[in-house]
């Protein structure tokens, strides 16, 4: 724990992940003071989405020692990695665990904030960045009567880090989302019967996870340097990009060969590199979906419950929801104990001590339930903490009619990218930025000059590109928003592609921090 003598810091980090720890490496080597607040927990099944190289620091003196397993890390390869980082750059001596911060404002008496944790911890940083990650903050429906249940029920983002057996248990998942996905292929082959309660299907895609050879690995390591630059060219933060070209500009062989390849090369590779109008054209977007819809489908068994998983009619545009990578997901329905329940014909009723009472009568007994019930995604891991600056109005006060950052990352929308790539994108941002500030003396908070009316050129991209993309035809989709009851419908990320991004935030640091208002410390 923070002890009395480190309360007076230069930087406090909120959150231990890769975002936190990239920033921690880089302000030790500033000479600054520095601690790391952290308080989350991984759920069984968790596995990584980007594939290797992509998928870790680009730090040389990490990636250099280090051999990954498989192509997608699951949790126990992400925890041996993460023990690894801990060794090589003695992460923990820095870092308070099961702290969790609930309030911070901004004293301008002192030129502090005044960070508060749950256990009521008081820590004054000149400097305080949140790496709360995109998805920190769960939610749970309101469900009727779920404290009866007397099983086991978890949210998958409050899953016991000694994990919950459900081997020959009766196991409910609500939700199919992408932890969902995960967690229904993880624990099907285990559990003694499955009922899975889906309210939109996850158009997934194959994974095709695959051990990786250590020689190879290491063989192509000389190239790393150049792939990790690489990322910030590209629109995903990936080492491949876009096709060049609209889809009916091309002919049919053209579609189907092209296709077929990237199913062959398995994740985003289909959509990342797929022809270049499908996400904002319906007519292209819909004979991409015909091409995932028919290759899917020949792997499950059942007529009815390939319409429930793959209907014959898209619910939603291809990609407008979050695609999930899977290895297994279909195939567990094709199983003889797995029902799945389409909450659009039969919602949930209540929960009774049992488990779940749907509205046909039905009682569907369980032994454990998951709420794989999703997140309130990017803007709720910040307006869960009452921070207050300046005016002392707090974030979710601002932002709950609509979101307004300075190039998603002050007081956010932000790159929708690769994690790690656009972690390290706008961590080497940050930490110049606050090396700017305390060379010059300069004050904390940075926001924008909000009394001219005038939105930064990442916010009008946003907005704009958000209202041309397919994901604003979607009812419920954290892309926008729309998954929590009350929240404003917005794009909630940049989708003009991370290259542009990264562009645009260089831009405006090059011309002296374009947008910000500074002060000098003491001014009033």
């Amino acid at each position: 724990m923070v002890g009395l003598q480190d309360t007076e810091l230069d930087v406090l980090v909120v959150g231990a992940g890769f975002a936190g720890i990239y920033q921690l490496y880089h302000y030790r080597k500033l000479g600054y003071s520095v601690r790391i607040f952290e308080a989350a927990m991984p759920y069984p099944g968790a596995r990584v989405d980007s594939d290797n190289p992509y998928y870790q620091f680009s730090i040389p003196e990490l990636w250099k020692d280090w051999t990954w397993k498989e192509r997608y890390p699951g949790r126990k390869e992400l925890l041996e990695y993460f023990q690894y980082v801990d060794r090589k750059l003695d992460v923990k001596k820095d870092v308070s665990f099961n702290t969790r911060v609930v309030a911070a404002r901004f004293d301008q008496q002192v030129d502090r904030w005044i960070v508060t944790t749950e256990g009521r911890l008081v820590v004054r940083p000149r400097f305080l960045v949140l790496s709360v990650g995109f998805a920190a903050k769960s939610y749970t429906p309101d469900f009727k009567g779920l404290e009866k249940f007397k099983g086991i029920f978890h949210h998958s983002s409050q899953w016991p880090q000694e994990g919950v057996d459900v081997k020959n248990k009766r196991v409910g998942v609500i939700g199919t989302g992408a932890t969902g996905v995960q967690i229904i292929q993880e624990v099907g082959p285990e559990v003694a019967y499955l009922t899975v309660f889906q309210r939109t299907p996850n158009f997934a895609l194959p994974m095709w996870q695959k051990v990786l050879d250590a020689e190879v690995q290491a063989q192509q390591k000389v190239l790393y340097p150049t792939m990790f630059r690489r990322r910030l060219q590209t629109v995903s933060g990936f080492g491949f990009d876009r096709y060049p070209k609209p889809l009916f500009s091309a002919t049919p062989e053209e579609r189907l060969l092209h296709w077929e390849d990237l199913w062959a090369q398995g994740g985003f590779h289909f959509t990342i590199s797929n022809f270049n109008d499908y996400s904002t054209n319906e007519e292209a977007n819909r004979e991409v979906y015909n091409f995932w819809r028919d290759k899917v489908r020949l792997r499950i068994h059942d007529p009815k419950v390939q319409e429930k998983l793959v209907p014959t009619i898209p619910p939603h545009p291809f990609g407008a929801k979050r695609l999930s990578l899977e290895q297994s997901y279909y195939e567990v329905f094709n199983q003889s104990n797995v029902t799945l329940v389409d909450l659009n014909d039969c919602g949930i009723s209540e929960m009774t001590s049992k488990g779940i009472l749907t509205e046909d009568g039905v009682e569907h007994e369980l032994d454990v339930l998951v709420l794989a019930t999703g997140f309130d995604s990017v803007t709720g891991s910040i307006t869960q903490i009452d921070i207050r600056g300046t005016d002392g109005v707090s974030i979710a006060e601002k932002w709950v009619n609509g979101v307004y950052t300075n190039l998603g990352m002050t007081s956010a929308p932000t790159a929708f990218s690769n994690g790690p790539t656009c972690i390290e994108l706008q961590g080497d941002w940050i930490v110049q930025c606050i090396q700017y500030m305390k060379e010059n003396d300069m004050d904390e908070p940075l926001f924008m000059q909000r009394q001219q009316l005038k939105l930064n050129g990442v916010q009008l991209s946003c907005m704009d590109l958000g209202s041309r993309s397919l994901a604003t035809k979607t009812k419920t989709s954290w892309y926008m928003g729309s998954n929590i009851p009350g929240k404003a419908i917005e794009p909630l990320n940049y989708s003009g592609g991370l290259q542009n991004y990264f562009k645009i935030i260089t831009g405006v640091a090059e011309r002296g921090y374009e947008g910000f208002r500074f002060s000098k410390c003491g001014e009033a």
